[in-house]
C-alpha cells in the first residue's frame, strides 16, 4: 500500500539526518537509511482519523522512514516503519528517546505510545517517546492476506472438528502464497534493524525501550544485534527468546488452567451473585461441564453460536485480569454460557457479544495474518506433519481437556509458503536492564521469565508474587502495582539498577 504521504510547509518540522555520536557508516550499505531525512507531520490522516487526532492534540508528530526489506541487501526494495513521536514535556530535564512495544506482534503501536504517557506521565515528561508501528503493521507498509477469519480456533472434540482446522489452516497460508517475495523479511531481527535505523536517523546515540509481552522478545532481540546501543531498558512480562515462534502456545493450557483456578475461588466466594458453585472445585467442575456438553452440541447465546472450537477462546479470556473488574465481567460472561448449555434462552452480556462479534470477523485489517507471517518468519513451525499436532492433542486430553486443544493444535505456520530468512536469534548477553513480572502469568510464564533473567546475565528482576495478570507495569493492561510502578519509573529516570532481585507483593 502507500504509504501516508508527509505533509510539508509551515507545520512540519524536519529532524537534521546526521546522528549525534553515532558510529561513522562502514560499508554495510546503511548510511543512507541511518542519515535520512525525518519529515515530522501531522499523525491525523482523513476526517475520520479519531487516534491521529487525539494523537495531534496531545502534541505528537508522525513520520514514514526508509528501510529494507532486506538488511543483507539495502540496495533492494525498500518499506515504510511509520512512527509516532510525543516530545518530552519537561525540556530541562529531558534524558533521551524512549521506543514502546507493547506485545503483539502484530500490534501497531503509533497511537499506543499516547496511552503510555498517559499511565506513566513523569516517565513521558522526560522522555521523547517513540510509537513504532513494527514492519507490515499498521501503517508500515502493510501486508494484508485477506483472510475470512481472524482465528483458526481449538481444534475441537474429535477428529473432524480437528480436520476442519487443518483445512482452515491450510487455506489461510495459502492466501498469503502472492506475499511469498517479502514474508521471510517480517522477522522481530528485521524490526529490531528497524528500531536502530530509527536511532540513528533521530541523531540518538542510544536509545532506551520499553516493551511488554511479545515486545520483550523484540527488545531482547535488539540487545543482541545491538548492545552498545540501548540505553535504559526495561522488560514487562518476558519471554522466553528461545521458545519464541509458532509453537510458543503449545504449553500454555497448565499455566491458563492455573490462573483460571484462582478466578475460579474468586467466583466461588461470590456463590450468590453469580451461582457457579461455592467451593473452587465446585466452580472448576462447573468449567469442566460446559467444556464436555459444548463438545458434544453447539449452543446460541443470542445470534451467535458457541462451540467447540470457540468455547476455549472464550475461557481464554480469564487471561484480561485479575482484579475485581475484570473477574466480574469474565464470570457473568461465564453465567451466560453455562446458561446456555442447560438449554436457556440467554443473551450475551455487551463483552460476551463483542467477542464472539470479533471471533467470527474476517482479517480485514490483516491482523493476524501479519502476526501470523511474523511468528513463521522467527522460527519454522515444529512441524509440518498434521498427525503430529493431533496426537499431541489426543495425549493431553486429560490433563490438558479446556485449552490443550486450542493451544496444541495446528497454526497457518504448519503449511506455511515460505521458511524463515535466518536462524532464531540466540539471546544472551549482559546488557544492563530491568526485567518485571509475576509468578501467575498465564501467558508469559514464570518459568520462562526465570529462563531469560538466566540468558540476561546483567539483569535484574522484580517479581509480583500472588498474582494471576499478564503484564505489571503501568495498569496499561493489567492492574497496576504501585511496588512494579515504583521500580520501573526509579530505573527509567536515574538509570540506576536494582542492586539484587526482589519481589513485590499484590
Amino acid at each position: 500500500m502507500t504509504a501516508v504521504v508527509a505533509v510539508l510547509g509551515s507545520a512540519s518540522l524536519v529532524t537534521a539526518c546526521t546522528p549525534r555520536g553515532a558510529t561513522p557508516p562502514g560499508d554495510d550499505g546503511l548510511a543512507r537509511f541511518e542519515h535520512q531525512e525525518i519529515i515530522w507531520h501531522s499523525c491525523k490522516d482523513g476526517p475520520k482519523d479519531t487516534e491521529g487526532a487525539e494523537l495531534d492534540g496531545a502534541g505528537a508528530r508522525c513520520a514514514e522512514l526508509t528501510a529494507p526489506l532486506d538488511y543483507r541487501r539495502p540496495d533492494g526494495r525498500t518499506i515504510k516503519i511509520a512512527v509516532s513521536r510525543l516530545p518530552a514535556k519537561d525540556t530541562a530535564h529531558r534524558h533521551g528517546t524512549l521506543l514502546y512495544n507493547p506485545g503483539g506482534p502484530g500490534l501497531p503501536v503509533r497511537y499506543l505510545a499516547l496511552r503510555l504517557r498517559r499511565a506513566a506521565p513523569a516517565l513521558a515528561a522526560r522522555y521523547d517517546v517513540i510509537g513504532m508501528d513494527p514492519r507490515f503493521v499498521g501503517r508500515s507498509t502493510p501486508l494484508n492476506c485477506h483472510w475470512p477469519a481472524v482465528t483458526i480456533g481449538s481444534a475441537g472434540a474429535d477428529r473432524g472438528t480437528f480436520d476442519r482446522t487443518v483445512r482452515l489452516a491450510k487455506d489461510l497460508a495459502s492466501r498469503c502464497d502472492s506475499r511469498r517475495s517479502v514474508l521471510p523479511y517480517a522477522s522481530t531481527r528485521n524490526a529490531a534493524r528497524d528500531m536502530d535505523v530509527i536511532r540513528a536517523a533521530l541523531g540518538e546515540r542510544k536509545i532506551s525501550y520499553l516493551g511488554s509481552s511479545y515486545g520483550t522478545y523484540l527488545g531482547q532481540v535488539y540487545t543482541q544485534l545491538f548492545p552498545h546501543r540501548t540505553d535504559r531498558v526495561v522488560l514487562d512480562s518476558t519471554l522466553d527468546a528461545d521458545a519464541f515462534g509458532p509453537d510458543l502456545p503449545r504449553t500454555l493450557g497448565p499455566s491458563i488452567t492455573r490462573a483460571l483456578r484462582h478466578w475460579a475461588a474468586w467466583a466461588a466466594r461470590r456463590d450468590a451473585t453469580y451461582h457457579l458453585g461455592s467451593t473452587t472445585a465446585q466452580v472448576m467442575h462447573a468449567i469442566s461441564r460446559l467444556d464436555q456438553t459444548i463438545g458434544r452440541a453447539p449452543v446460541k447465546v443470542g445470534t451467535h453460536t458457541v462451540s467447540s472450537r470457540n468455547l476455549p477462546q472464550l475461557l481464554w479470556n480469564v487471561t484480561a485480569g485479575d482484579g475485581d473488574e475484570a473477574y466480574a465481567s469474565y464470570s457473568a460472561d461465564v453465567r451466560v454460557l453455562v446458561r446456555a448449555a442447560h438449554g436457556d434462552a440467554v443473551r450475551p452480556t455487551p463483552t460476551l457479544d463483542q467477542v464472539l462479534t470479533d471471533l467470527a470477523a474476517p482479517d480485514a485489517d490483516g491482523t493476524f495474518a501479519v502476526q501470523t507471517a511474523i511468528e513463521c518468519a522467527d522460527r519454522a513451525a515444529a512441524s509440518r506433519d498434521p498427525e503430529t499436532y493431533y496426537r499431541d492433542i489426543r495425549q493431553h486430553r486429560a490433563d490438558d481437556p479446556v485449552f490443550g486443544p486450542l493451544t496444541r493444535t495446528v497454526t497457518p505456520c504448519t503449511f506455511w509458503p515460505t521458511t524463515p530468512a535466518e536462524p532464531p536469534t540466540d539471546v544472551h548477553n549482559s546488557v544492563p536492564l530491568l526485567m518485571v513480572g509475576d509468578t501467575g502469568d498465564p501467558a508469559t510464564v514464570y518459568q520462562g521469565q526465570l529462563a531469560a533473567h538466566h540468558d540476561l546475565e546483567n539483569s535484574r528482576l522484580v517479581t509480583l508474587r500472588g498474582a494471576f495478570r499478564h503484564t505489571v507495569y503501568g495498569g496499561l493492561f493489567a492492574p497496576r502495582s504501585a511496588c512494579i510502578d515504583e521500580a520501573v519509573n526509579h530505573y527509567l529516570s536515574t538509570g540506576v539498577l536494582p542492586s539484587h532481585d526482589s519481589t513485590c507483593q499484590n
